[in-house]
């Protein structure tokens, strides 16, 4: 296998080389195996090398989950990303100005459309050039990226790997530093830099990121543009690396390193197909053998290089990745389409990441290249907001496709999806803590939760967070329902609580889908910590905590929440983080406070706290050994309530479709909310002899359930005004 620069569009080689096979086997067990193959369709694989050595690494699970956990603690844990990049995201390649990039922000920010960071693509430069921007069509950049973070927003600059060598000498300080230090990647002879064409003016060279000297350089390049743009984080491009040739100038020799005996199936046939020569010298050998190493050796000097820039936790980007990228970067699944299959073949490419050791990874929302469409952009936009990257993203010479673009109906209905997001941007930043230190996937298949469920093993259409969410987009143009395969668990309905009929596990139910709703189900079992959105993640991070508490069949269930100040380097290895695990049984509801090291936990309050799937009302509700009054707790026991959970609107009564209709039955599950109970997130609730929440329940074998909020009587009135203030979210508006 073999990295290419190549649009998505059919079944070519891409941006990144992943050699990787899961087997599930009966009884819940899988292996796994790394190393380049050919599947068949008997059960064998056919391996081919063009040479080198071949290792194997067999990771005997026996779960999926315990493969990738086996599989990243030999290349590398992921690393973990600041907080702020787990936010919505908006880029575009042609902007061309900065008035156009300024009405942009700001159509969305009327909208009040959540927007964490925003873009900038080659445009921004001048001519293309690295380490350089358009001081006339983008006049007063550094002013408005400093006026952007003063809102609370981050900005990331594009970079590529190529610098033209035909400036005037003495004009361009990063290729005159990298010519005075040699780091070029050479011809076969080891001396004469490899040159090619690629975005800037003239000839490029390619920086040999292979070369420790190249990291130094690159380090003090990306620190001096600090000084002029004050940018937060780096997307890196182009980097398999692309060249707009075949091979560098002349040509490649006649030789058996350049034109080898045995050519996998790639595009044109060359091993040099827009890119360099295989017989180039590397620090390390031949491109030949180092081809597929020129992102990955990128990805870590551009990781050290964003650290020392900005202080901060390390953001990059990286279009190619090899074996262990995941530990220094996230990765975009390159340049789709705006079409319903590449919306489609987004879930498989994220799912295949999470299993690579990379699950910071998205797509383009709404598609790079070609016209999107008003439906397949809303769809999208939906999907979108549950990838862990989540980055509306297209090409020049397109038209715009943010969300604020589009009008008022697709602002809101976007709005409405990118608030669940952020709502749940404490449960998705655990789930990154775990796969930091443990290795676990945060996007995975419901076959990594159901092996034994043969019919989980090939859905491609809907997918989890973690273990607890179900996310079930729709992927076809004019649906307005999408089939549902509920696997054997608890499950209820994300937006209104309500429990999914057992008559509906372990067979596809037709779920509504109107136009302003995305289905999502909760797994009966977990507990998900939840915030309180806002228009950043600046500001959602001052809002109070809730907690979302799934019961399953034996009235239990379990989660964590993990929290530090979202951007210092390394706070998960020096202890400066804040992490408490939750239990819910026997009708109390438990915190145990395992590591306490990050004091800005300490004035957050829980606000509200709802528990699903019980039938009978708490008689008595204990805090701490104290009684909460019963004007604290809100109470449903009707499955059709008309105050949904989240206050997303939802229309999931019944469907007809196709001939066929389908009723959700209400069941058993219903809702409960206490609010007043002065809860705080950091407080160290293990060091009571008694639970902290405690329900006595009806006479009767089944548990009460509750929901409890925070700071005293005026908490939630407090939270509103202090919204209203900051122009964000109304109460039942999230």
């Amino acid at each position: 296998m073999r990295l290419k620069k190549q649009l998505k569009d059919g079944g070519t080689m891409l941006y990144s080389l992943w050699s990787s096979l899961i087997v599930p086997f009966d009884k819940s067990s899988s292996s796994g195996l790394v190393e380049d193959v050919t599947l068949s369709p008997s059960p064998s694989l056919t391996f081919r090398t063009i040479g080198g050595i071949l290792d194997f690494y067999m990771f005997l699970g026996p779960t999926p989950e315990n493969v990738i956990q086996q599989y990243t603690e030999a290349i590398g844990r992921p690393f973990m990303p600041p907080y702020w990049s787990l936010g919505f995201q908006l880029s575009r390649w042609g902007y061309n100005s900065i008035d156009v990039l300024e009405k942009t922000v700001e159509r969305l920010r009327q909208y009040d459309i959540p927007h964490d960071v925003q873009y900038g693509d080659i445009d921004y430069m001048e001519r293309q050039l690295d380490f350089t921007y358009d001081k006339a069509n983008f006049a007063g950049l550094p002013e408005y990226i400093k006026k952007l973070k003063n809102d609370g927003m981050h900005y990331v600059i594009i970079l590529d790997p190529f610098l033209t060598k035909d400036e005037p000498q003495g004009t361009y300080r990063p290729y005159d530093l990298g010519q005075e230090l040699g780091i070029w990647v050479n011809n076969s002879d080891g001396i004469t830099p490899a040159v090619g064409k690629a975005w800037p003016p003239g000839d490029s060279v390619y920086p040999d990121y292979t070369n420790p000297k190249t990291e130094e350089w690159w380090i003090q390049m990306c620190m001096e543009f600090k000084n002029i743009l004050d940018y937060d984080g780096i997307w890196i491009d182009m980097n398999e690396p692309s060249n707009f040739q075949n091979g560098q100038q002349p040509g490649c020799e006649e030789n058996h390193l350049n034109y080898p005996p045995y050519v996998p199936d790639i595009t044109g046939g060359l091993l040099a197909e827009k890119t360099l020569c295989p017989n180039s010298k590397t620090y390390l050998g031949y491109h030949y053998d180092t081809h597929s190493l020129f992102g990955w050796s990128q990805a870590i000097s551009t990781f050290y290089a964003s650290q020392n820039a900005t202080g901060k936790r390390a953001f990059v980007l990286s279009r190619s990745t090899f074996v262990g990228s995941g530990k220094y970067t996230g990765h975009w699944l390159g340049d789709n389409f705006s079409r319903w299959r590449d919306m489609h073949m987004s879930i498989i490419g994220m799912l295949e990441f999470n299993l690579f050791g990379i699950p910071y990874i998205g797509a383009d929302i709404c598609g790079f290249n070609e016209e999107t469409t008003y439906e397949l952009c809303l769809r999208w936009m939906q999907l979108g907001a549950f990838y862990p990257f989540s980055r509306n993203h297209n090409a020049i010479g397109n038209k715009e496709q943010d969300p604020g673009v589009f009008g008022e109906e697709f602002a809101a209905i976007s709005r409405s999806a990118l608030r669940i997001r952020y709502l749940l941007l404490p449960y998705l930043y655990t789930l990154f803590y775990h796969s930091h230190v443990s290795g676990n996937t945060v996007v995975r298949g419901l076959m990594h939760e159901f092996t034994s469920d043969p019919q989980t093993h090939g859905i491609d259409r809907a997918f989890l967070w973690g273990p607890a969410l179900m996310i079930t987009p729709v992927l076809e143009e004019g649906a307005r329902s999408v089939y549902v395969y509920f696997p054997e668990a608890t499950w209820f309905d994300f937006y209104t609580g309500e429990q999914v009929s057992p008559s509906w596990l372990k067979k596809p139910v037709e779920i509504p889908a109107p136009l302003d709703v995305i289905p999502l189900f909760i797994r009966g079992g977990y507990i998900l910590p939840i915030q309180f959105p806002a228009r950043t993640t600046v500001l959602s991070r001052l809002n109070p905590f809730s907690l979302i508490i799934a019961l399953d069949e034996h009235g239990e269930a379990s989660g964590s929440l993990f929290w530090d100040d979202g951007d210092s380097i390394d706070s998960v290895e020096r202890g400066e983080f804040f992490y408490v695990e939750y239990k819910y049984s026997n009708g109390a509801l438990k915190a145990t406070v395992i590591k306490n090291g990050y004091n800005g936990i300490t004035p957050l309050a829980y606000s509200t706290i709802h528990i699903l799937g019980f039938t009978s009302k708490p008689n008595v509700i204990f805090m701490n050994g104290k009684t909460i009054p019963s004007n604290r707790m809100q109470y449903n026991s009707n499955g059709g309530a008309q105050q949904n959970m989240v206050g997303v609107s939802s229309r999931r009564q019944s469907v007809e479709h196709g001939g066929h209709q389908s009723r959700q039955d209400g069941g058993a599950a219903t809702l409960a909310l206490v609010a007043g109970t002065g809860a705080t997130a950091g407080t160290n609730y293990q060091r009571w002899p008694h639970s902290h929440l405690l329900l006595v329940p009806n006479a009767g074998p089944d548990r009460s359930v509750l929901s409890a909020g925070a700071s005293g009587a005026g908490a939630i009135s407090m939270w509103e005004e202090r919204q209203r203030e900051r122009g964000c979210c109304q109460t039942g508006d999230w």
